[in-house]
């Protein structure tokens, strides 16, 4: 009787699975604090606008309530319940992104980058989806391909697979930041399931070939240079000669940081968001946290982004499935791409390109998106069965 209950107890152990809070903490810590940082940037405009000092706040609010909503679903759904709707998922955010063009679209800071769903007033962006779509079905063309993915002709298909949508994002959004962060979630999810670094140096020192010889044609021609992407580059080699232009959000970032020093002015002390940063709320909140918390506080936020993906990586390594490490690699690099992007945009190390915080920006689309990815990480982590040491 002893040994029967032993084997029970055991077989019960064995069968517990794993979740992991850590990862769930460090999403609500930055939930949180985005809502701080959105307030603290925005109220000066919001209350200039709206009359409401707390009004991108609770828009934002109202977005992280429908992302958490939609992360507990996600995450109490076995993860191979999507896996059917993989190639489905890659059409229809082909069609929503061909919808910005119609009637539907909506036009704002100069760009066209939204459609509005009728009838509950709610603006959609479709490179958000294309991003989540894109992680799904890369996962699932890796899994069905298999042993071939490492073959040179598997290799350039699970490349070429992303183009079509890369291209739609450029052309029909004129998002160069959301086509790059695809791509590069791309390129990371086939490096991990084809890990030929020979490839990948090859093509890195093309790439930066491309992009030298670019560089080095925009400057030799910088006096009769044309074009909107051109004059960005100027604008970053040199933002102080194009202060009152294309560098003037640049050089205001810059000061923001500056003027935080290590310990910052002090939460909700910026000077700078006082109509001076366009776009404080948004791509450039990441200044305003320089400005009011300094280097302490943008090094702890960079440190919660890198426990986060940390924590991802465990998962990925331990999930019960290649399906499963591949979707989780996918997020992992959606949110390291695009947090990256964004603070080495505020810092001028890349040139300025509208590219949002993960989490911590103003944007009801990216923040619900990314909280359904973090549900699928869940999900993953879900199926990770403890087993007795």
């Amino acid at each position: 009787m002893a040994a029967q209950k032993t084997g029970k107890r055991k077989r019960k152990e064995q069968s517990e699975y794993y979740f992991d809070y850590s990862l769930l903490v460090i999403v609500l810590f930055l939930l949180g604090f985005g809502l701080i940082m959105v307030y603290s940037a925005s109220s000066y405009e919001a209350f200039d606008d709206y009359g409401d000092a707390a009004y991108y706040m609770k828009k934002q609010l109202v977005a992280n309530i429908l992302g958490l909503v939609a992360m507990i679903v996600v995450a109490n759904i076995p993860y191979h319940f999507w896996e059917r709707f993989a190639f489905l998922g890659y059409l229809v955010s082909a069609v929503l992104i061909v919808l910005v063009m119609t009637p539907l679209g909506i036009e704002s800071h100069g760009a066209r980058r939204w459609i509005r769903i009728p009838g509950i007033g709610f603006n959609l962006q479709p490179a958000e989806v294309a991003k989540l779509c894109m992680i799904l079905f890369l996962a699932t063309l890796v899994c069905k391909m298999g042993k071939s993915v490492r073959s040179l002709k598997g290799f350039f298909f699970m490349l070429l697979a992303p183009l079509p949508i890369v291209g739609m994002v450029y052309l029909i959004t004129d998002n160069l930041s959301s086509a790059i962060i695809i791509l590069g979630i791309a390129v990371l999810m086939v490096f991990v399931a084809s890990p030929d670094y020979k490839k990948f140096i090859i093509i890195g020192l093309l790439g930066v070939a491309v992009i030298t010889i670019a560089l080095f044609t925009i400057i030799s021609s910088a006096d009769s240079v044309e074009g909107f992407r051109s004059e960005r580059i100027l604008a970053w080699l040199d933002p102080e000669s194009q202060a009152q232009d294309k560098g003037f959000q640049t050089v205001q970032a810059l000061y923001a940081i500056g003027r935080g020093g290590i310990w910052g002015q002090g939460l909700g002390k910026s000077m700078q968001k006082l109509s001076f940063l366009p776009e404080a709320q948004n791509d450039m909140i990441f200044s305003i946290i320089c400005e009011e918390l300094g280097l302490f506080g943008a090094v702890a936020i960079i440190l919660m982004f890198i426990m986060l993906l940390w924590r991802m990586m465990i998962i990925a390594n331990n999930a019960s499935d290649l399906f499963g490490a591949m979707l989780v690699v996918g997020v992992m690099g959606h949110i390291a791409i695009q947090a990256i992007l964004n603070i080495a945009v505020v810092t001028n190390t890349i040139p300025n390109t509208g590219i949002s915080l993960p989490f911590i920006s103003y944007g009801g689309s990216s923040v619900m998106f990314l909280m359904i990815e973090i549900g699928l990480v869940l999900s993953v982590a879900k199926r990770i069965q403890l087993k007795e040491l």
